[in-house]
């Protein structure tokens, strides 16, 4: 049996950076019967460690460790349900009405799917931006309300909801990525023999295609280095220029520490760090235009949402005559394409942005005609 655990956890809805404070819980680990979480109370991110040696917190997870301890003993199934009953003193249910139960729970197909999802989503730990897109998911299947159960999981149900997400506010690209996210916890039931078929093996998904991005060229970025902004405009133009010439996504740029994450070599600043989205490694050089951002706000870059610099960055576009839209995923793209029309190796371009597969730098590997131009020059006079 899996080994069993009561420990703590801090911020679990990673809302300490907005509210100033946490909730610090008691996490019960109960095999595949769950999780149990129970709220001890709130604590600023510097006080959660004293709060949890406190004699409160560790009473419960003395009184925690007892209850699971007892129904080992007593061979009770390691579910939420059960450990309940013990946690608050309630009667147990009639022998009859607990075997019925059981019952119920054996037949798979009763069982709840979006109970399932939710704790799996718990499971993964994900950060905030990323556990909330899996919640936008899971609420559309709530609001469906055809796929409750693991029988209904059907080919012919999740063709259904895919009609029900084609209701016209959502793109073919975003109801494939809700599928997508909803085909893995689909998988993990087949893997544990909850469910014998994937009933997205029987399916076609329309997967549409993103919309292109396009990336600035390299006089379009001049104009936007000298254009005179100010305030706001000037703080979120150098953002963007910064991530353009490094590279670094959004929120990277937002967690930058130029003592802590670079190193120096031969003349060139690189940043030696981790991608916050997916820990993955990267190295980029930290190119002229982006290291005179940091000199002019001696190194510290300038902290604003996301989604407030997107809107200025719109900005931004109208005031210099763009004719594509601005967004920092356009910069990190720009970055990509500008490296590449310069001989760069796309394996190298890679590492620069910390892509975990190669097929994502892919993406960004349009071919340009600069670059076919001049080895097309090339070619021509190496031909005898």
């Amino acid at each position: 049996m899996k080994k069993i655990l009561v420990d703590v956890v801090f911020d679990r809805r990673k809302i300490a950076n907005s509210k100033g404070y946490g909730y610090l819980e008691v996490r019960i680990y109960l095999g595949r019967g769950g999780r149990k979480y129970i709220n001890v109370g709130r604590c600023k991110p510097n006080e959660w460690k004293e709060f949890a040696n406190s004699k409160e917190t560790t009473d419960i997870i003395k009184k925690c460790e007892g209850i699971i301890t007892a129904m080992e003993v007593l061979e009770e199934d390691m579910t939420v349900e059960n450990f309940n009953f013990h946690y608050s003193g309630e009667i147990k249910k009639p022998k009859e009405i607990m075997e019925a139960e059981k019952k119920a729970e054996k037949d798979s197909s009763k069982k709840s799917f979006i109970l399932y999802m939710e704790m799996a989503l718990e499971d993964e730990e994900l950060r905030h931006g990323s556990w909330k897109n899996k919640r936008v998911v899971i609420d559309a299947v709530k609001r469906y309300g055809k796929l409750n159960t693991y029988g209904d999981l059907t080919p012919a149900r999740i063709m259904d909801f895919d009609k029900w997400l084609h209701d016209g506010t959502r793109t073919d690209v975003t109801c494939s990525g809700y599928h997508k996210k909803i085909h893995k916890w689909v998988r993990q039931l087949v893997e544990t023999e909850e469910i014998e078929r994937d009933p997205y093996a029987r399916v076609t998904i329309k997967h549409g295609k993103s919309k292109e991005r396009t990336p600035l060229t390299e006089n379009e970025l001049k104009k936007l280095r000298d254009f005179p902004f100010t305030g706001k405009l000037e703080r979120v133009r150098d953002l963007f220029i910064f991530s353009a010439y490094t590279g670094l996504a959004y929120v990277d740029t937002q967690v930058f520490n130029f003592e802590q994450m670079t190193i120096f070599r031969d003349g060139l600043y690189y940043v030696d760090g981790s991608r916050v989205k997916t820990g993955t490694r990267f190295f980029a050089p930290i190119l002229g235009p982006a290291m005179e951002v940091l000199k002019k706000y001696d190194f510290n870059l300038p902290h604003i949402s996301n989604q407030k610099a997107n809107d200025y960055l719109h900005v931004i576009e109208a005031q210099l005559g763009l004719i594509h839209s601005l967004t920092f995923h356009v910069a990190r793209h720009t970055f990509a394409t500008l490296a590449l029309s310069h001989d760069v190796p796309i394996e190298n371009v890679a590492r620069m942005l910390g892509h975990q597969d190669i097929k994502t730098t892919q993406i960004y590997a349009k071919v340009l005609r600069s670059s076919i131009e001049r080895h097309s020059l090339a070619l021509e006079r190496s031909i005898l």
